[in-house]
């Protein structure tokens, strides 16, 4: 199961009712925090998402109301005794914002470990983390993250590999025992959760493959009108009618809306805009929360 927090929704400047642009994804009782703007842990705690167990941090670029917060983050893990290392992972330039945030945050009690997201999937506690690139001003990246489930437990092919009975529930938990591997007793694996963050960025294939079947898009909606497009291209941003499409191009099977322009007062004209092309879609509000489940299966 994963549990999707929204605690911002806000792009440039936080509003006193609207955060700026965060994600947090929480599994196995660790969490992954997407960007990190000024006031990001005044949102957590507001919506109940908790810091300390945050283990890994994804930022889809540098620009400050995306980054401001983490130094802030660092000193907060800091104070409360924090051993365990932090993962902080982003684009091009990370080395320059890594000495940068670690003058403003000062020593620390834990390893920050800084990765640069390149094309490779890597591992964020049980999620496998997989950045793909945006078309923004600077270099930024959108990220998906995949929580997998392993094939059904087939007792036949247990015991045609002579498998004792009481190794078969390690090995299907997927632990190797007793010189056997969980892919002898499994089927092959299931269709699991995927929940995919994009924003800062224009329109661009890259998002529509990277969320091809995605449980949930939260996804930049900047301008709520299409009058605004020529400044949306300009600042490498969408309108709300370019976010459904993309949705829809994607088949996902949930749209937020998110990262709204803080001229944005009224998020129906926007949301009626992104549903044109996307029904399904939803305004993401600060505090907005969900519970992904893997799909029920029928018994065989």
């Amino acid at each position: 199961m994963l549990t999707v927090t929204l605690p911002g929704t806000g792009g440039t400047q936080p509003l006193p009712h609207r955060a700026l642009a965060c994600l947090a994804v929480t599994a196995a009782g660790g969490t992954v925090l997407l960007d990190c703007g000024e006031g990001t842990q005044t949102a957590l705690r507001r919506w109940g998402v908790s810091a300390w167990r945050i283990h890994t941090v994804l930022l889809t670029h540098y620009h400050g109301d995306h980054i401001l917060g983490l130094p802030g983050l660092l000193q907060t893990l800091a104070s409360l005794g924090r051993t365990a290392p932090l993962t902080v992972a982003g684009p091009a330039g990370l080395d320059a914002v890594a000495g940068a945030v670690t003058a403003l945050a000062g020593p620390l009690p834990f390893a920050v470990q800084w990765r640069q997201a390149g094309d490779t999937p890597f591992a964020a506690g049980p999620l496998t983390v997989t950045p793909f690139p945006l078309v923004h001003r600077v270099p930024c990246c959108g990220y998906a993250l995949h929580l997998p489930r392993a094939g059904r437990f087939d007792p036949h092919k247990a015991r045609a590999a002579g498998i004792p009975v009481p190794l078969w529930g390690r090995l299907q938990a997927g632990e190797r025992v007793g010189g056997f591997t969980p892919d002898q007793v499994l089927g092959p694996p299931r269709r699991g959760l995927t929940v995919v963050y994009a924003t800062d960025t224009a329109p661009c294939p890259a998002v529509i493959q990277a969320a091809r079947d995605a449980d949930l898009l939260c996804m930049d909606a900047t301008y709520p009108d299409d009058a605004d497009g020529d400044k949306a291209a300009l600042y490498g941003h969408c309108t709300c009618r370019q976010t459904g499409e993309t949705a829809a191009a994607a088949g996902v099977r949930r749209l937020w809306l998110t990262h709204y322009s803080a001229a944005v007062t009224d998020l129906a004209p926007g949301l009626a805009a992104a549903q044109k092309a996307y029904p399904a879609a939803l305004a993401g509000t600060d505090g907005m929360r969900l519970e992904l489940e893997f799909d029920k299966e029928e018994t065989p």
